[in-house]
């Protein structure tokens, strides 16, 4: 076995003498990975250094006040806050993905205005977004600092990622998949949704993911629609603070900068936990899915 590595790492040596080109391009994605890994690493480190030593019990008490500047609620609404805006999001990107690449003809010019239409609303700030939702429904519809409205404002954020992941994870399922389904009996919306959709589990769920990142690192948008209040709100159409925003008013207060790295680190185990999660469920749908 070692002969059999040192032969191939001779003929590759071999191969980058005679293109030097090859190795030089090497050497610059080697050291493009490596210095990726590093800053990602320094980020990490540097942010559960700052705040891990600052995680007491008072930064987690139900109720907040000056004196414990309690992430506690600010947990809650970006869970709620996260829901919300998934519930709203994931089945309009799904379906729309799934008319897109499985019932609309192809070559039809509708559905390539849709796509670059998606592709340009995927770029925009999210500030823009955030003075759309608040005049939508902060004034037009004299909602003012809501949840709904946040929720409402993130769903259309983040809906262009979803449907677009979407739409790439159902393009990559084999069409043999759908001509063995169809040459078992089975009609196209069977086919798609119990053929098609669990092979694509993984795709959708990378998209899903990506999504609530986005809305949980989220702050300027939700500072225009949902507002900054510290606490819970009774109902959807009441104002609260996301975990994000929570970190950006401690920060820009000045007096609680070691409690909002405190709260990064609280953000970034939910992050992992959310991935770990999503894989853990992509596993088990996908098997469901083969068997």
């Amino acid at each position: 076995m070692e002969a059999i590595n040192r032969q191939t790492w001779k003929q590759r040596m071999a191969s980058y003498k005679r293109t030097p080109l090859s190795f030089l391009l090497l050497v610059l994605v080697t050291a493009s990975a490596l210095f990726t890994v590093c800053i990602l690493a320094f980020l990490l480190i540097y942010i559960l250094v700052k705040g891990i030593p600052y995680l007491t019990p008072s930064l987690f008490a139900w109720e907040y006040n000056s004196e414990n500047v309690s992430l506690m609620p600010a947990l809650i609404n970006t869970i709620l806050m996260t829901a919300l805006s998934l519930v709203i999001a994931v089945p309009l990107g799904i379906f729309a993905a799934i008319y897109l690449v499985e019932y609309a003809k192809r070559g039809n010019k509708i559905v390539g205005i849709v796509r670059i239409t998606a592709e340009t609303l995927t770029g925009i700030p999210s500030i823009v977004y955030g003075l759309f939702g608040f005049l939508l429904f902060g004034v037009a519809l004299k909602w003012g600092y809501s949840m709904l409205g946040g929720a409402l404002t993130l769903a259309i954020m983040i809906l262009p990622t979803i449907m677009r992941t979407t739409e790439e994870a159902l393009k990559s399922v084999p069409d043999s998949y759908r001509e063995g389904s169809f040459g078992l009996g089975a009609g196209r919306l069977r086919t798609v949704f119990q053929v098609v959709l669990p092979s694509a589990v993984p795709g959708i769920l990378a998209g899903v993911i990506l999504a609530v990142g986005r809305i949980v690192g989220e702050t300027a948008a939700l500072m225009y629609t949902a507002g900054t209040v510290a606490g819970i709100p009774a109902n959807i159409m009441g104002s609260a603070r996301t975990l994000s925003v929570h970190m950006y008013v401690l920060t820009n207060e000045g007096l609680y900068t070691n409690q909002s790295y405190a709260t990064a680190v609280v953000l970034l185990v939910i992050v992992v936990l959310i991935n770990a999660l999503s894989g853990f469920i992509a596993k088990k749908i996908t098997g469901k899915g083969i068997g």
